[in-house]
């Protein structure tokens, strides 16, 4: 069982960044692509970036491509997800997620953690 914790939500401008974190429990953190998702209200949980076992591999959504940059430490359990030049359609709760493949939808992920809500003003 993998446990996660994400923090670094909050508010900032339109322009702004933020840095979110993922922490997990365990010592089997390596094993798993981790990845990130989000759900504003109203709409379905969508995909935003996820990374490979060892951090080479990486893959975006095109709403985010060029300026989210996913990232990961496995000697601190930790995967982040850089934040620039925020928009006022990235508001949403941004869940961490692990999956033991290289998958972009959110039913292939077997652990999540309860998100961290981002809210981006105009």
């Amino acid at each position: 069982q993998v446990h996660l914790v994400e923090s670094g939500g909050g508010l900032v401008q339109a322009g702004g960044s933020l840095r979110l974190s993922c922490a997990a429990s365990g010592r089997t953190f390596s094993d798993y692509v981790m990845g990130w998702f989000r759900q504003a209200p109203g709409k379905e949980r969508e995909f935003v970036a996820h990374i490979s076992w060892s951090g080479s591999t990486t893959y975006y959504a095109d709403s985010v491509r060029g300026r989210f940059t996913i990232s990961r430490d496995n000697a601190k359990n930790t995967v982040y997800l850089q934040m620039n030049s925020l928009k006022p359609q990235d508001t949403a709760v941004y869940y961490c997620a692990a999956s033991r493949g290289l998958y972009m939808s959110y039913v292939n992920y077997n652990y999540w953690g309860q998100g961290t809500p981002v809210t981006v003003s105009s």
